[in-house]
């Protein structure tokens, strides 16, 4: 068994990160960024200046900037504030990044201990792809659906052995 675990894959952030990125230039206003959130239902985007990577803007980065509830009967107001204020203002600048080597449970190991949702995965100083929560829950329920399914036959095999033990245990009783 410990053979096994030896030769088993490799699973990297390559493997299961979403490539095609969406992003936002830091220039941007946060209602540009809010519609490209809302349009592609993400919660996060990679933010780039001169295609380079300078940190990451979250729904909630945007949420916490806009003006409070109170004024929720001033929208047009509230819609020029949106388009002042740009994603610079809003971002974190100090974000935790992985390559596409990294190992899938490395990534998962920040994403839980720092409790963010995604993170830019950079090669060669260029952004390649972002690995998400739900890359990680699309890869837990493909590994939990394979073994669900290897234990499926496992506890069939079994049923049959024991079938067949009892019935030769009949057989036995009957000689």
């Amino acid at each position: 068994m410990a053979e096994r675990k030896n030769h088993a894959k490799v699973v990297r952030v390559a493997d299961w990160m979403t490539e095609e990125v969406l992003a936002v230039e830091s220039f941007d206003s946060i209602a540009l960024a809010r519609q490209v959130m809302a349009k592609h239902r993400v919660n996060q985007l990679p933010v780039l200046d001169n295609d380079h990577l300078v940190g990451i803007v979250t729904d909630r980065d945007i949420r916490d900037a806009y003006p409070t509830s109170m004024m929720i009967n001033r929208g047009e107001e509230i819609d020029r504030f949106a388009a002042k204020v740009t994603v610079e203002e809003v971002m974190t600048h100090d974000i935790f990044i992985v390559r596409p080597e990294t190992l899938l449970a490395t990534a998962v190991g920040l994403l839980r201990r720092h409790r963010i949702g995604s993170l830019p995965v950079v090669q060669n100083k260029n952004l390649v792809g972002i690995i998400t929560r739900s890359d990680i829950l699309d890869f837990v329920l493909r590994a939990g659906a394979q073994r669900a399914r290897k234990g499926a036959k496992k506890v069939s095999r079994r049923r049959a052995t024991k079938k067949r033990s009892r019935g030769q245990q009949r057989a036995k009783r009957n000689t």
